[in-house]
């Protein structure tokens, strides 16, 4: 009886050992959840909505104009902000009859819900060094369910 506790012992251990070998590089490097927070990204995200973030194709290209990003806000990288794409590298920005060039490595990002998002436009260009990845999939609310939404 004591023997076979013991290896039932060491094929959990051993369970947990692969689990975490195959759950924290997945998490770290590949994909993780998101949860919307507030108004400014409606009516394509609604408050509370459950993401997963794609992290892993931003290391093979940019993100592109009208993808929808998860990013560290630029004044507080602690907090993670839900924006649009909606300026690259290059372009030339017009918001309330100013210019922004946008220089190598920022992006311009907006809420889609213009008249309530706190966005580029209050606080300037977001670096590339802070995007953390695109929206993948909504999985909450179930009615909801897509894959790329937004797009």
């Amino acid at each position: 009886m004591k023997e076979e506790k013991k290896k039932e012992f060491w094929e959990f251990i051993k369970f947990v050992i692969i689990a975490v070998l195959i759950v924290v590089p997945v998490r770290l490097w590949v994909a993780q959840p998101f949860i919307v927070n507030g108004a400014s990204m409606e009516p394509t995200y609604d408050n509370g909505d459950y993401l997963i973030v794609d992290e892993f194709s931003y290391h093979f290209r940019r993100p592109k104009k009208n993808e929808v990003i998860i990013f560290h806000y630029p004044l507080n990288p602690s907090e993670f902000f839900i924006k649009r794409v909606e300026g690259v590298p290059g372009e030339t920005v017009k918001i309330e009859n100013k210019e922004i060039k946008l220089k190598k490595g920022q992006y311009f990002v907006m809420g889609d819900n213009r008249t309530n998002s706190w966005d580029s436009r209050k606080w300037g260009p977001v670096p590339e060094k802070l995007i953390v990845g695109r929206v993948l999939v909504r999985l909450w609310p179930f009615n909801k369910i897509e894959i790329l939404p937004g797009y």
